[in-house]
C-alpha cells in the first residue's frame, strides 16, 4: 500500500520524542508538511534538525507551545491557522496510588490530555469541514478501556478522549472528513523507558527485556507478550490518516497487542 500525503498539512502535538516524533517522521514520508510541537523550545528546534535529517527533502517546522493551556493552544493555532491532519498526541501519565492522589493532578491530567485536543479540534474540525477534508486522530489507549488502577486518573482521561472522538466523528457525517482514536498499548517510548530504568539498572536486562517482563506483570492479557514500538503504533496513525482510510471513522483503532480482553 502507498501512502501519498502530499500537499497535506500536518500538525502533531506533543512530537518532539516518543509517539509523537514516530508519527511526524511517518507523515513526513508519506509526503505532508509537518507541524512538530512541544513546550520547549530547544526541544523544538533539536526535533525539527533531527526529523530533517530522517527524512531528508521533508518540509518539517516547529511550534513551541503548551497546547494543554488556553493560551498555548492559541499560539499554535496562529501560528499554524489550518490543518488537513490533526494528531492529538500531547500527553502524560503517571502512576499514582489512587488514595495519594490529590484533586490538582486529577485536573491536570484532564488538561493535558484532554482539553489540549478538545481546543484544537474545536479550530481546526471546522476548517476541515468547510474543506471537505481533513483528519483528526486522538492518541488514546488501552487504559481508557482497561482501567489501570495504578494510574486511575489517566484511564480516565484516556476514556473521555474516545468520548470526544467519537462525539466529534458524528459531526462529520456525510463528509470527506473522519476522526478516529488510536489506541496504544505498552509501547516503548521514551516515557516508559524512564519509569524502567530502575528495573534495568537493578536487573541487568536489556529494555527490551524488562519492558517484557513488565507488559506479563502488568499486563498478562497481552497477546504479543512484549511492549510495541513507537513505529508501530505510528504505522497505524498514518493509514488512519491516509485517503485509504476514507471508511473509518468514529473507530477507536487498537495497536494493543491484544491487551483488550474483549471483541469489539
Amino acid at each position: 500500500m502507498h501512502i501519498d500525503l502530499s500537499g497535506q498539512t500536518a500538525v502533531i502535538t506533543g512530537s518532539t520524542a516518543g509517539i509523537g516524533f514516530a508519527i511526524a517522521q511517518g507523515l513526513a514520508q508519506a509526503g505532508a508538511a509537518v507541524v512538530l510541537n512541544g513546550r520547549s523550545q530547544a526541544t523544538v528546534t533539536a526535533a525539527v534538525a533531527k526529523l530533517g535529517e530522517l527524512v531528508p527533502g521533508s518540509d518539517v517546522r516547529g511550534v513551541a507551545a503548551d497546547v494543554s493551556t488556553a493560551e498555548g493552544a492559541a499560539a499554535l493555532l496562529e501560528a499554524v491557522p489550518q490543518a488537513d491532519i490533526l494528531v492529538n498526541n500531547a500527553g502524560i501519565f503517571e502512576p499514582k496510588d489512587f488514595f495519594e492522589t490529590p484533586d490538582e493532578d486529577w485536573t491536570r491530567m484532564f488538561e493535558v490530555n484532554v482539553l489540549s485536543g478538545v481546543r484544537l479540534s474545536r479550530a481546526y474540525l471546522k476548517g476541515m469541514l468547510e474543506r471537505n477534508q481533513g483528519r483528526v486522530i486522538f492518541i488514546s489507549s488501552e487504559s481508557g478501556l482497561n482501567i489501570p488502577v495504578e494510574m486511575i486518573h489517566y484511564g480516565f482521561s484516556k476514556t473521555a478522549q474516545l468520548a470526544v472522538s467519537r462525539g466529534l466523528a458524528k459531526l462529520t457525517r456525510g463528509s470527506k472528513v473522519t476522526v478516529n482514536a488510536v489506541l496504544p498499548g505498552p509501547t516503548l517510548s521514551e516515557g516508559v523507558e524512564a519509569m524502567l530504568k530502575d528495573q534495568v539498572a537493578k536487573t541487568g536486562k536489556p529494555i527490551e527485556e524488562v519492558g517484557a517482563d513488565f507488559v506479563r506483570a502488568f499486563r498478562p492479557s497481552s497477546l504479543i507478550q512484549r511492549t510495541a514500538t513507537v513505529e508501530e503504533v505510528a504505522n497505524m496513525v498514518v493509514y488512519a490518516c491516509s485517503p485509504q482510510a476514507s471508511a473509518t471513522n468514529g473507530a477507536a483503532l487498537r495497536v494493543d497487542g491484544g491487551v483488550v480482553d474483549f471483541i469489539a
